[in-house]
Order: C-alpha cells, then structure tokens, then sequence
C-alpha cells in the first residue's frame, strides 16, 4: 500500500452472540522476546506506528487495541478429523483477539497460536512451541510469495517457557503467535450447530459470513443466502486446492475445522513443500494411509466442503447444493490450469491451449527429474535453460506446447538472473531451526525471510 490506513477496529463477531464464543484470558508469560514482526501488513491495517513497547502489549500480553474485543474470544466449533467426526474441538490454544478493517475494506482477524488454555484445551497445555512458530512464519511468508491465499503471521514473540512435546526434542522452547487473517468462521463452525440442528445459528452463521466476509448483504428471510454462501465456498475452496498443487504444497492436515469459509489458507503444523512432483508425497507422519498427500488435497477439500453442504441443507434443499457441489471438480480444474500458467509468467490463451499447456507442464514435472521449484525458474517465460535433466520427451513436449507464448516481461524482476530458485524444502527448514536452537543465532532465520520476499516482488510482475 502507498499510504498507511487508518486503524479501523470493526468487532463483528458479537454480533453472533455468546453462543459462538466464549471470553477467555491469556497466559500470562515470564518473559516476551519479540522474533518477528510484520511490518508491512501492520502497515496495512492501520498499526504501522507501533513501536516494540506496543508490540508487546497487544500480542504478548494482549491488552486490547482501542475500541476493539474487550476480552479475547475462543470460538466454538466441531469437525471431522481425518474423516473422523469430533464434537469435542473448539480454540483449545489460541483465541480471537481483535477484528480491524484494512484499506481495502475487508474485514481481517487478529487471532492467537499459543495463548493459553481455554475450555476446549482439553489435556493440552495450550502452549505453541518456538520452532512451531517459526515454522508458521516460513510457511505463510513462502505461500504469500507464491501467490497463496493465505492467512499471515503477524507477531511472534518467545515466552521463556519449557515445554514437552512427543515430536520435538524436550523440554523445548515456547511462542506465542498471532495471526492476521480473513475470518475465523471454519466449515466447522457449521457443523457444530448442524449437529445440535440449530437452524436459527446457522441462518446467523450464513448472513454473517456473506456480510462480513464476501461483502454481500442478503435480504432478511432470503430463502437462497444458504445457497448463494455455498456457491462462493465452492468457488474459494476449490482455488484453494488449485494453488497449493500449484506451489507444491502439502498442508498436512485438511480436517473440516482448518477449512476457513473464505477459502483462505491457514493453521500449519506438519506442512511441507513437496521437491518432486510426486503425488503420494504427504507431510504428516501420522498420515500413514496418505489422505492428505499431495495428489489427494483435492478431494479431501471437497469432501469438507461436502460436510458444509450437509450442514446448509438444514436452510434449503439438497437440490439447490448438489448441482454446485458436483462443479467443483471444474472449478478446481480451470483454476489450476489458471495459476499453473501464471507461476509459469505465461499470459493465458486460447481455453484448450492453456488445458494441453498445463497438461504437458505436469507430465514433465512429474518425472521427478528435477524440483518443481527449478521448473518453474528454469522455465520462467517460457525460457528454457540449457540442461541435460530438459533433454527428455516430456520436457521437449513442454518446449514445444509453449512455442510463441514466451513472454520476456515474466523475467523484468532481477531475482530471475539468479543462479537458483528460493525454496522451502524440509532440509533448508530444519538448517535454519537448528541455529536458532543451537547457537540462537537469528541470521538465518532473517535472510531467508528476505529472500522469500524478494522472490515475492518478482512473482507479483503483471504478465498480462
């Protein structure tokens, strides 16, 4: 943004009422080292002027930003766990914090990783491991890059605090993370009234989300807002499933309570980039049946949506759900190809140039002869670097598929002149994790983050 907003604090969300929500305080923490820090999006919504003193109090101590939730909210809501149905979920470690306008006018939400117990804690502590949080950031800063829509880590801060885990070497250190994001609605949210039939919180649930979150105002007793909220789900869901096949991304856990209404990215714990175009590639190590791999992201998005369309036929008829349910598939297929083309710099064509383009791209990446961040630069524009990998049939296909669709202006930025592409793969993760634990030397940590955000600047030139 060219000029910094004016904050703009707009708590929505009490709207629905106590029965969605319930007031919780935060953990008080013995220390509050602050790690990161988003400038920019704070920039963006109005709190650019704050200073570290100011950082600590709002998402550390989390004393309320003027005019904003008295107190913190922990959302309610249920949710299938690998296909599992689990009435007992809800904000077990975090909590919504504050809701503001940016200088678009979209409403965003302050939300927490690491803040406390709540009522749905459960037996966990409701505390957010350091390497947890710094795994967040990296994922979220490289999807922003890659053009994700994703939600945005936006403080992190260390707490000083031991803390046990199963899957990290203990005792290990603590964060505490907050998050910017478009909405805290899940499909798991409906879900929780769906099963207590709660029709009058879902009809709540649905004009909420359509006023506050796709910005339409449906009129009081509209038979169709049910209707028309799925339509929109339907479409956002399936280009979140389309970008992450388009950044080789594997989000790990895609249960129905981390699908958010808006279709926007969020709440990452075992993710992973993919190297290779490798369908059965999956991020989880508890994910022994690969539900959520690679190639399986989309169904296991549309089969959560599904469990959306169950709850929506308490207000309308399955008749009205089913036809946009079963053109999801199309929706997902045309937006890959869609954002296949734009990682790629290529302008879009003709319909069925653009489907055998896309279509020749995905043979030669999947004979894992070469990372899918590397395609992707090599190949930038449709340049073809010179490299033995490129002499076989499928890459040949490739260079001939893109044949007068070169664009020199998807290589203006200088981060394409580099000698390699920036990537995420697991390794590079854990190298920079280990200098923190180690050394607690920061300086990895930074620079990769900068050079996330150069790559950024050079994946956001218009190729139009």
């Amino acid at each position: 943004m060219d000029q910094t907003p004016a904050y703009t604090p707009d708590p929505r969300i009490l709207e629905l009422g106590p029965d969605f929500y319930d007031e919780v305080a935060p953990a008080e923490f013995p220390e509050a080292k602050l790690r990161f820090a988003n400038h920019r999006w704070a920039k963006a919504i109005g709190l650019g002027q704050f200073m570290r003193p100011q950082w600590e109090k709002h998402f550390a101590r989390f004393e309320p930003l003027p005019r904003n939730l008295p107190r913190p909210l922990a959302l309610r809501y249920h949710g299938h766990q690998f296909r599992s149905y689990n009435p007992d979920l809800g904000d077990g470690r975090g909590f919504l914090f504050a809701q503001l306008r940016d200088g678009d006018g979209r409403l965003l939400d302050l939300g927490t990783k690491g803040s406390g117990q709540t009522p749905y804690s459960r037996l966990g502590d409701g505390r957010l491991t350091l390497k947890g949080g710094v795994r967040e950031i990296f994922a979220t800063e490289m999807l922003e890059a890659l053009g994700v829509n994703t939600s945005k880590s936006f403080a992190l801060f260390e707490t000083g605090e031991a803390l046990w885990r199963s899957d990290e070497p203990s005792p290990t250190r603590s964060s505490v993370l907050t998050r910017l994001g478009h909405g805290h609605i899940r499909i798991g949210t409906f879900q929780r009234y769906a099963f207590h039939r709660d029709k009058p919180a879902i009809a709540a649930l649905t004009r909420y989300c359509l006023e506050h979150l796709y910005g339409e105002t449906p009129p009081e007793q509209d038979k169709d807002a049910a209707v028309r909220l799925f339509d929109l789900v339907s479409g956002a869901t399936a280009r979140l499933a389309a970008s992450y096949m388009a950044a080789g991304f594997v989000h790990g856990v895609l249960n129905s309570d981390n699908i958010a209404i808006t279709g926007e990215s969020f709440d990452y714990g075992p993710w992973r980039f993919a190297p290779y175009w490798n369908p059965r590639f999956t991020a989880a190590y508890f994910d022994g049946e690969g539900l959520y791999s690679f190639a399986r992201q989309p169904e296991a998005i549309q089969w959560d949506l599904a469990q959306l369309g169950g709850c929506l036929g308490l207000l309308t008829s399955e008749r009205k759900l089913n036809p946009i349910l079963n053109d999801w598939g199309r929706r997902f297929d045309e937006a890959t190809i869609e954002l296949l083309l734009a990682r790629l710099g290529i302008r879009p064509g003709h319909q069925d140039d653009d489907r055998e383009l896309a279509k020749r791209l995905v043979a030669a990446l999947a004979t894992e002869t070469v990372t899918i961040d590397r395609v992707f630069f090599d190949w930038r524009g449709g340049r073809r670097r010179d490299d033995k990998r490129y002499e076989s049939e499928e890459f040949l296909a490739l260079a001939k598929a893109l044949e007068g669709r070169e664009n020199e202006a998807a290589l203006a930025h200088p981060y394409w002149s580099g000698e390699a592409p920036c990537s995420m793969h697991i390794e590079e993760v854990e190298a920079r994790w280990a200098a923190i634990a180690e050394r607690d030397d920061w300086k990895p940590f930074e620079a990769k983050i900068t050079e996330i955000r150069h790559m950024g600047e050079a994946m956001a030139v218009s190729v139009e």
